[in-house]
């Protein structure tokens, strides 16, 4: 076999390796004599099948297979010849041309991940900001539960419903005189004005009183779940049984009791605890926000494109998903496309800063322990449909790409905490207001150091060889976009090559990537509610 050298830039590697047609026959005649014993064939007794007639049946398929399997082999062979440290899959590519008894030749194009030195991480100095949970902020959060446990009473039978007041309803939906399914209830609670049922039928009991009858014609929407339903003019008889008004909401004993828990005491405790429990995830943002300031300021090495690449395409895709959700899609979307190279310099310092930490967690001993994994695992399964539950589980299993997205935020979140545990932290109480603009001075902060970042020119020297490292996890930054894979060792998932004739084995084939179970769809909504 021969293996030549073709790109040596920056991080950028290709070689051409060529495997002798004679190596190649002579494997595929070690497998025949292998197969053969097994053979059977009319005429002959087991295990006597010639030789050139065991190659005349299966030669074809077996050269195939062979060709695969020394692809593998190459690749594995350059990989640990010129100790190459894949930042993603190579590219593998069978040269045309390619038949039986001919030279395989075959490229292979790559991208290595830089020499990173770890940094010092003694003498880091971070500022806490800390947010005390005041007596008014835990009120203000009794007063919107309050606010959402509404309860209402009767009202004078003289009392005209009007928006915001409950009515306790009979209806009887019919179509051209017939009723249809789920058109019927009884003593349904309708709230005047809260869009609970299809548009125009709330309207139109607005000013009836209790012992009203009412028919009311209404008509469903285009896009209606149910399709014998949909655009259709529908008439519902309704019988108003009682008109009722909000009433006030005690805030006391018997309020948190109606909410499962011993006393008002205990429920304003559960507050402080939960509102502490945020202004403390977002102290721990803003502490985060300042290492990867400081770390990124201090190291500037170039990063393999396709990484960046593929980081910029998650961002994108969910700043395209934002941005058609907006009220004013066409506007959001011309907003984030002026932005774009911005956006392109932020995944730049993303994986810059991934491989930075990475680094940090291998030379400090950070791992996510099996068992942590396991955890991470049934926790990501929840999500699904209980059926669907045990699939997702060995889907992740059986795929390292998806247990490594998995694992990359947690082994993120340990490195910083190892950071955290060494550097010397001051504290300084702000206000909520005042910790909210700090992280929204940061996140701009951190387009504008990426953006202003200079750009290293490629190294047309070729790095000094080192170990395989283990894989690498990316960050997050603290932003929303998806989570990046690590990078690969070459050794754990060897790249197929290209086939190189119409009749390649199975084994030839690339595998499309597999899919997650669907998450379960969301309830449709019904005719008219109960």
């Amino acid at each position: 076999m021969q293996i030549k050298e073709t790109t040596n830039e920056g991080l950028a590697r290709a070689y051409e390796v060529t495997i002798p047609a004679a190596d190649i026959a002579a494997r595929v005649d070690a497998e025949v004599k292998k197969i053969a014993p097994q053979v059977r064939m009319p005429g002959f007794r087991p295990g006597k099948v010639p030789e050139n007639l065991v190659k005349k049946m299966h030669g074809e398929q077996l050269h195939a297979q062979t060709v695969n399997d020394v692809i593998r082999e190459s690749v594995d062979k350059v990989m640990q010849d010129k100790q190459l440290r894949p930042a993603m899959q190579p590219a593998i590519d069978l040269k045309e041309g390619y038949e039986e008894g001919k030279d395989a030749v075959l490229t292979i194009d790559l991208e290595v991940l830089p020499d990173v030195d770890a940094p010092d991480i003694e003498g880091i100095k971070l500022e806490r900001l800390t947010v005390p949970v005041a007596d008014k902020a835990v009120e203000e959060a009794l007063g919107n539960i309050a606010g959402q446990q509404k309860s209402y009473k009767d009202a004078a039978k003289s009392k005209k419903a009007g928006d915001g007041d409950q009515l306790i309803i009979d209806f009887t939906g019919s179509i051209d005189g017939v009723e249809f399914e789920g058109g019927k209830a009884e003593d349904a609670p309708l709230v005047i004005g809260s869009g609970q049922f299809i548009p125009g039928f709330e309207e139109q009991l607005k000013g009836a009183k209790t012992g009203d009858e009412k028919t009311i014609t209404v008509t469903f929407p285009e896009d209606y779940p149910a399709e014998n339903l949909k655009g259709k003019d529908a008439q519902f008889a309704v019988v108003v049984k009682q008109v009722k008004v909000e009433d006030e909401t005690k805030v006391d004993d018997a309020f948190a009791e109606s909410l499962g828990l011993e006393s008002l005491d205990k429920l304003k405790e559960l507050l402080r605890g939960q509102l502490e429990q945020e202004t403390n995830g977002l102290t721990r943002t803003q502490m985060k926000r300042q290492l990867l300031d400081r770390l990124a300021a201090g190291h500037d090495f170039p990063v393999p494109q396709k990484m960046v690449d593929a980081e910029f395409e998650q961002i994108w895709a969910q700043l395209q998903q934002e941005a058609s959700q907006d009220e004013n899609p066409e506007k959001a979307m011309k907003e984030i496309e002026a932005e774009k190279d911005d956006y392109r310099h932020i995944a730049e310092r993303r994986v810059r800063l991934g491989l930075l930490l990475s680094e940090i967690g291998q030379k400090n001993g950070v791992e996510v322990s099996q068992q942590e994994m396991s955890m991470l695992i049934q926790q990501a399964a929840q999500q699904y449909r209980e059926e669907d539950r045990e699939r997702f589980v060995q889907y992740v299993q059986s795929e390292p790409m998806a247990a490594a997205q998995l694992r990359a935020p947690l082994y993120e979140d340990k490195v910083v905490d190892f950071l955290f545990s060494k550097a010397e932290i001051t504290e300084r109480e702000v206000t909520r207001e005042e910790l909210e603009a700090a992280i929204e001075a940061d996140e701009q902060a951190e387009a504008e150091a990426a953006k202003k970042a200079p750009k290293k020119a490629a190294a047309k020297k070729k790095a000094p060889a080192k170990k395989a490292p283990a894989k690498k996890e990316a960050a997050k930054d603290d932003k929303p976009a998806a989570k990046k894979a690590p990078a690969k060792k070459a050794a754990e998932k060897k790249p197929a090559a290209k086939k190189p004739a119409a009749k390649k084995a199975d084994a030839d084939k690339k595998p499309a990537a597999k899919k997650a179970p669907a998450k379960k769809p969301a309830a449709k909504k019904a005719p008219a509610k109960k």
